[in-house]
């Protein structure tokens, strides 16, 4: 069986969990680990959008009280909705990039992961198909 050696998907806070298992399902069925999964699209295509002011995604981190921007949170809340090694991003601002770059010295809290995917597991359960 032919299998990929790297798998891009869509992550972050704005993915639906059909999409999020899809690509949990895959990495399995293919043995691709997190070095092998490449994210994209973490702000759901526009990082300006309402949303972002107001969801405040720091609540994702194991640290709380960090000094992280909404954005920066987002983006490294983004490496476990699912699990993925490598984020693409796109901007025209080298100081945003360097800013989201900041991000990755933080941890997000593992199983406050977990709980949100288990949210948006029973909210899709309860939606009709």
């Amino acid at each position: 069986m032919l299998k990929p050696s790297v798998l891009m998907v869509r992550v972050g806070l704005l993915v639906g969990i059909r999409t999020l298992d899809s690509a949990d399902d895959l990495a399995t069925r293919w043995g691709l680990q997190a070095d092998s999964m490449w994210g994209m699209s973490p702000f759901g295509g526009d990082a300006r959008d309402p949303v972002w002011d107001m969801l405040d995604p720091r609540i994702f981190l194991r640290h709380q009280g960090s000094s992280l921007s909404r954005p920066q949170a987002a983006f490294r809340a983004a490496y476990h909705l699912p699990q993925v090694g490598t984020l693409a991003v796109g901007s025209d601002n080298p100081a945003h990039l360097r800013e989201l770059l900041d991000a990755l010295d933080s941890a997000a809290d593992e199983q406050v992961m977990l709980e949100y995917r288990d949210l948006l597991r029973d909210r899709a359960s309860r939606q009709p198909a």
